[in-house]
């Protein structure tokens, strides 16, 4: 049992939960709680080391079984370690270290299909959980440009609740290149903005392609959104000027996905 905190391995893991270079150079991310543990698990994710605390491993008995004989090392720590470690409030005594692997890498984008593609999503939150609404709406894929926060971290990964784990991605550097090629391959692209653009309602999706989801504060690109082939917007009732970003890509990508 790993009971100092000061030890190499809980250092590496703090760093891990804090740096995404470290995360990109190692090519590991951390997944922590029982629920996300869980679906890392049935998910086929690799796990290379579970940490877990003893009170946690027998009130989750049967998850605990399952993890750790999935698991390529088990380390069990004291409380206070994995309360040192954890990213939450209220630890729940299971974290899996996890190998970002080419399972959910996406090679191509196929005609017929429908992805969202995000262009400098900063916020954590807004990314997790538009990666969650992506996946349950039945989006074949996302594309995230080099502008957005780490998909791999600890807060992106929880509120994914998982999809991470499962959702095809594609990483761009140039947001606006991509959607320029594709344009011309007859890949149809929406452009969500507020400025000349058509009622989203009025619009068949029937051919696929791919919706664009912009900024938190300044939505897409000029240049990005020249080049899509369609601009789009969500037709606004009320006095607020513009929506959250993740919950304007809910109402998207429903509409989209319909």
């Amino acid at each position: 049992m790993i009971s100092g905190k000061n030890n190499r391995f809980i250092k590496e893991i703090t760093k891990l939960m804090s740096s995404a270079r470290e995360r990109r150079q190692r090519g590991l991310f951390v997944a922590e709680g029982i629920r996300l543990c869980r679906d890392a698990f049935q998910s086929g994710a690799e796990i290379v080391n579970f940490i877990y605390t003893a009170e946690a491993a027998e009130k989750y008995r049967q998850d605990f079984d399952k993890i750790s004989f999935a698991a390529g090392n088990n380390y069990e720590v004291s409380n206070e370690v994995f309360k040192k470690i954890s990213d939450t409030g209220t630890p729940q005594g299971f974290m899996c270290i996890i190998r970002s692997g080419l399972s959910t890498i996406m090679k191509k984008i196929e005609e017929g299909k429908r992805y969202a593609a995000l262009e400098n999503i900063q916020d954590p939150t807004n990314l997790g959980t538009i990666l969650r609404t992506a996946e349950a709406l039945g989006s074949d894929g996302v594309i995230l440009s080099s502008g957005c926060c780490d998909i791999f971290s600890p807060k992106v990964v929880r509120g994914s609740m998982g999809a991470v784990f499962r959702l095809p991605f594609m990483l761009v550097e140039d947001l606006t290149e991509l959607v320029h090629d594709m344009t011309n391959r007859g890949i149809c692209t929406y452009a969500s903005t507020p400025h000349d653009a058509e009622n989203i309602e009025n619009i068949d999706f029937s051919d696929g392609g791919i919706m664009l989801i912009g900024n938190e504060g300044s939505g897409l690109k000029e240049e990005t959104v020249k080049s899509c082939t369609r601009r789009v917007r969500i037709e606004m009732k009320g006095r607020a000027e513009s929506l959250n970003a993740s919950a304007a890509a809910a109402i998207l990508l429903y509409r989209f996905n319909l």
